[in-house]
């Protein structure tokens, strides 16, 4: 796990005490982790660890309803080229 996903993890979990672990596959809005009330400083935080400008008109929930979906769009990284190899 990227730091900056470990840290947003940490962030959820501070806010839920309740919570040991949050599997990277589990709903955070539908399981009410993340709500409208802390949504923004969400949002301002995922930024400031991924290095990513989130614009709210533009971000679509599925991209932070999971860990998973939250690793895969903003902590991915990017592929590298393939090596060739010369003869």
């Amino acid at each position: 796990m990227a730091d900056g996903l470990q840290t947003v993890k940490n962030w959820i979990l501070d806010r839920h005490p309740e919570r040991d672990d949050i599997a990277s596959d589990l709903d955070l809005i539908e399981n009410r982790l993340i709500d409208s009330l802390s949504f923004v400083e969400f949002v301002f935080l995922l930024e400031q660890e991924s290095g990513t400008s989130i614009q709210m008109e533009t971000l679509e929930v599925e991209s932070i309803r999971t860990l998973g979906a939250i690793e895969q769009h903003f902590f991915h990284a990017p592929a590298q080229a393939p090596v060739e190899v010369q003869a």
